[in-house]
């Protein structure tokens, strides 16, 4: 009975994304652990309509994670809240996209002073699912032009950027001096056409700013930023290209996106 007590450990926690060989434990220290989900060799977990998953982890140095989301193809509706504590949700967002798998949702959320526990909650109907994923390490960062490029945006104002058809995604970046951030991200493409709404909360935008890569395919595409927040609470937003299309480049310079119209006949 005394070697039975000696032998006891506790329930082995799998780190989704790393292959082992079957039926080896790899004691990982650190990363992200969907709760409550078997063991897969896809790190990515599918979420149907009307389902809550959650992902914690067990290391506290863990400050970021990224939460990728996407579709085969339908419309992506979900919410995403970080939970840290007893009834305190630090983060969260509400984001639509019209096609899951040619915008995919990929955003950074801070997670310091753990642990903390991501939540991600499909809210549309049945016929819906989603791929979420979210990584511990490789975590995307903006880039040094990101922040350079950073303006203010007072408390109900608004500011558009345009990108060229070359774009293939662009950095999103929104921060604060530490007061609260509420704001909404638009992805349009042509009028009053969105493509991809995030709405976002962050008690503060110092500790916890927001960044997000967002998918451009295609031309017309232009970014909204509305801070949704009174006059007292403004913001910084940055907004770059992150990628850009060479080949669609190439073609421009070489004359393959020119377009003739009228009658060839001249009639």
């Amino acid at each position: 009975m005394i070697g039975t007590v000696g032998l006891r450990m506790g329930t082995p926690m799998m780190q989704y994304g790393v292959s082992a060989p079957p039926g080896s434990y790899t004691g990982y220290t650190g990363g992200v652990v969907p709760t409550r989900m078997p063991p897969s060799a896809d790190s990515a977990i599918l979420i149907q309509g009307g389902s809550l998953r959650t992902w914690s982890y067990r290391s506290p140095a863990v400050e970021q994670v990224q939460v990728v989301l996407s579709t085969e193809g339908r419309p992506l509706d979900a919410d995403i809240e970080l939970w840290h504590g007893p009834d305190n949700t630090p983060c969260k967002m509400r984001v639509y996209v019209e096609n899951g798998q040619l915008r995919p949702f990929c955003a950074t959320i801070e997670t310091p002073r753990g642990p903390n526990t991501v939540a991600i909650r499909n809210i549309g109907q049945i016929e819906f699912p989603i791929a979420a994923n979210v990584i511990a390490d490789q975590v995307d960062n903006p880039s040094a032009e990101c922040i350079a490029a950073s303006a203010t945006i007072q408390g109900g104002a608004l500011r558009t950027y345009p990108f060229d058809p070359t774009v293939d995604s662009i950095e999103v970046l929104l921060k604060t001096d530490g007061r609260p951030l509420n704001a909404r991200i638009e992805l349009l493409q042509g009028p009053n056409n969105n493509k991809q709404v995030i709405e976002l909360y962050t008690e503060d935008g110092l500790d916890r700013p927001f960044f997000c890569i967002l998918e451009t395919p295609g031309s017309g595409n232009v970014v909204r930023i509305v801070n949704t927040a009174p006059v007292e609470f403004p913001m910084t937003a940055g907004v770059v290209p992150h990628s850009i299309n060479q080949r669609m480049t190439s073609e421009a310079v070489l004359g393959g996106d020119v377009v003739l119209g009228g009658d060839a006949y001249g009639f």
